[in-house]
């Protein structure tokens, strides 16, 4: 028995659940399709209103944006089922088993994460940045390189939970930006020696934004760690940052990052972006926090 747990801010899934609800009857088992729409605008909000019209199927509507980890709570609070999957709206189905292999490892396995991939064709010049960062991580996403640090690994797009677990940590909804609640969540399995596994039932991630707009993400992925990184703890940029701090070079970066800041910005949301730039922008940005 599974509840299918899709949190939306403002994006058409209307495929995703046309194709999760094929599968979902082929199951032969009990299983739910829940929408939460987290600030959807009008035009969205009709065409995911399949949701309310296929069987097994409902949908939950928040007028104003909530944040991802707050609406992935209010979902998983709606399901009636054991095994929750969550997915991300923006995931392309392309497995016909995708339901059926999450239904074998859960038999195992406390929480079970499928992985993403990217198309090998930049589906725009102007996603370029977010294309080219996804492209470079896919690499390292096979289950076989995920199991090495299954913990550190662990990503909100494509997950599969048993409830009860869930109950017990849920998403931190204080976290309203976006960013790193999969990070603090992954550290909580770890604290509680969950059965975690990560197999090969990758979806397609299909929504890669402009990059201005990937850029701005970024920017708020760095301000959430900033605030939280006391609960989150380390991550490679907290341990470049302390390395910094360490040799006395933070002040000087500082100094460096605010010189080069504007043809940085101008190089990531160009039509050819480096990921050399993305990194020490990154760093840039988050010791000018510090300050």
């Amino acid at each position: 028995m599974i509840s299918i747990l899709i949190p939306v801010k403002d994006y058409d899934c209307h495929l995703l659940v046309e194709e999760l609800h094929i599968q979902g009857e082929a199951l032969g088992t009990p299983y739910e399709i829940i929408v939460g729409e987290d600030g959807t605008s009008p035009d969205n909000l009709e065409l995911n209103r399949i949701a309310e019209t296929l069987p097994n199927c409902k949908r939950i509507i928040q007028e104003r944006n909530i944040g991802r980890a707050a609406i992935r709570n209010i979902l998983a609070s709606n399901a009636q089922y054991d095994n929750l999957i969550f997915i991300d709206c923006d995931a392309v189905v392309e497995k016909s088993d995708f339901l059926s292999n999450y239904l074998v490892a859960l038999k195992h396995h406390d929480v079970v994460c499928g992985g993403l991939y990217h198309a090998d064709t930049m589906p725009d010049s102007e996603c370029s940045l977010r294309f080219k960062y996804e492209k470079n991580a896919d690499k390292l996403r096979s289950a076989a390189v995920r199991n090495k640090a299954p913990y550190d690994k662990f990503t909100t797009f494509n997950f599969a939970i048993r409830k009860e677990l869930f109950d017990t940590i849920r998403f931190n909804s204080e976290m309203t930006r976006y960013g790193h609640e999969d990070t603090l969540f992954g550290k909580e399995l770890k604290k509680r020696n969950a059965r975690i596994v990560h197999i090969d039932n990758q979806l397609l991630h299909s929504g890669l934004e402009d990059n201005r707009t990937y850029l701005r993400k970024v920017e708020q992925s760095i301000e959430t760690l900033f605030e939280f990184k006391e609960v989150i703890g380390t991550t490679p940029l907290l341990k470049a940052a302390s390395r910094l701090e360490q040799l006395h070079l933070a002040g000087i970066f500082r100094i460096f990052w605010k010189t080069v800041q504007k043809p940085m910005r101008k190089n990531l949301t160009g039509k050819n972006p480096s990921l050399k730039i993305l990194v020490l922008y990154k760093l840039g940005y988050y010791c000018n926090l510090r300050k």
